[in-house]
């Protein structure tokens, strides 16, 4: 089970978008990365291609961050926590370690 999951808030740990907070639109497990909504915003010079709704020029986008730079922001505290793990009948629930409320 992973403690960051698609449609989390999370914030930014290090890095230039320190302190920033946003949305998890996806997450690649197996590279340990995760591309959060307005964090990390990239620029890309793209062609158009034959396709005639293809964008062309400049465009910004969202990149991926290193899993470890980001951290769950709690639902009810409002605060950047790290999260546990609890059962809870027979399901594995995730549980903020700073107020002890289940995020799930």
């Amino acid at each position: 089970m992973n403690k960051i999951r698609k449609g989390d808030t999370v914030q930014v740990i290090s890095g230039n978008d320190r302190g920033k907070r946003g949305e998890v639109h996806n997450i690649d497990p197996k590279k340990g990365r995760v591309i959060v909504a307005g964090i990390h915003l990239v620029k890309k010079h793209q062609k158009r291609t034959g396709d005639v709704r293809t964008q062309a020029g400049i465009i910004e986008r969202e990149g991926s961050i290193n899993l470890s730079n980001v951290v769950v922001v709690c639902k009810s505290c409002g605060k950047a926590t790290r999260v546990g793990f609890a059962e809870e009948g027979g399901k594995k629930l995730r549980k903020c370690k700073k107020c002890g409320q289940y995020i799930d």
